[in-house]
């Protein structure tokens, strides 16, 4: 099978497409043909080895993909030959035609959804939930804003946020970009890109908040964005973390956190695969079912080939991206 390679940790101009061996299932594994994966943003930290875990040489990227079950070992209980899946692969392997997953890493799709469409919602829906159900504890009818709302992670959110019941405040750095996200169901849209943001991001927060702020943040950028993010939350207000697309992690006072009541925290989704899975199989259903509802739609920018990894890159590193990227692979996307 053909694969995308990691042979020395760094920029993606040191990847190449090689044959490589296709893998065999072991004890509660599927080896699924891939027809497409996501391209995300942290895959480029994974490869240049500043990703959370830096799997041995050599590697493939790819966090997660979609296609068919084609063998499966003894142990599985739940997947056969044939059935379709989207895949989470947290240690990556997504760009390749073919990859071993455990089964509880292979969530059944939709009938009626494409191979594009499930490799578009696994990483980034994901995030998505746990951030605003589990780390920000959202209740319905609350005022959620998203940073980066223009990205994977940032429609991702929108959209689920609008599908649950929110006001969404859709926080982007580029006011072109405000289409995109009002298309996604954001009700008001944030210009990052202001002069003094500590003190404008506040000011359009409030304005249509009737000065309240917002109940939720869900925040991917960090640095400067993140600090002014802080100002503009609504009493017992909660922000959550997500990344770090600024290359500035912040420092938070504890005092301002205290006086205003609010809460900081975190939120790695990877964790929840291994330490819920059934939670996470949960959730996915649950994604899925609001997109069989039309109420979850991937906007996905661009596809392109195995043989155009570098251009797909290299849109993502340059922060071009709106929605999301995916490969695609000839085994029938």
């Amino acid at each position: 099978m053909r694969a995308v390679v990691v042979k020395k940790l760094g920029p993606p101009e040191s990847l190449s497409i090689e044959n490589v061996p296709t893998p065999v299932p072991d004890d509660g594994e599927v080896l699924v043909d891939f027809h497409a994966c996501s391209i995300n943003y942290p895959d480029l930290l994974f490869m240049a080895g500043k990703y959370q875990v830096v799997p041995d040489l050599p590697f493939s990227p790819g966090f997660d993909a979609a296609g068919v079950v084609s063998a499966v070992d003894g142990g599985v209980k739940n997947l056969k030959p044939g059935d379709r899946v989207m895949v989470r692969l947290p240690r990556g392997g997504g760009y390749a035609e073919q990859a071993v997953s455990s089964e509880h890493l292979c969530y059944p799709m939709p009938d009626d959804m494409s191979f594009v469409d499930a490799a578009a919602m696994g990483m980034v829906y994901q995030t998505a939930y746990f951030g605003l159900l589990d780390r920000g504890y959202y209740k319905e009818g609350e005022t959620v804003m998203v940073n980066g709302a223009s990205g994977g992670v940032g429609i991702a959110s929108v959209q689920l946020a609008k599908a649950l019941g929110a006001t969404v405040l859709a926080a982007v750095s580029k006011p072109e970009r405000g289409e995109v996200v009002r298309a996604a169901g954001a009700d008001h849209v944030i210009d990052l890109s202001t002069d003094d943001l500590r003190e404008s991001l506040r000011q359009q927060v409030f304005a249509v908040t009737d000065g309240k702020g917002a109940d939720v943040i869900l925040d991917s950028i960090g640095g400067a964005v993140f600090e002014a993010s802080l100002r503009a939350l609504a009493w017992c207000g909660r922000i959550v973390i997500v990344g770090y697309m600024s290359g500035d992690i912040p420092s938070v006072k504890t005092n301002y956190i205290m006086i205003k009541n609010i809460a900081v925290s975190g939120l790695s989704a990877a964790n929840y695969l291994y330490r819920t899975p059934e939670w996470t199989a949960r959730a996915q259903q649950e994604l899925f079912d609001l997109y069989t509802q039309g109420k979850l739609e991937p906007h996905v920018m661009k596809t392109y080939p195995l043989e155009d990894y570098m251009e797909a890159l290299n849109v993502v590193r340059n922060r071009e991206v709106q929605g999301k990227v995916v490969m695609t692979f000839k085994n029938g996307a």
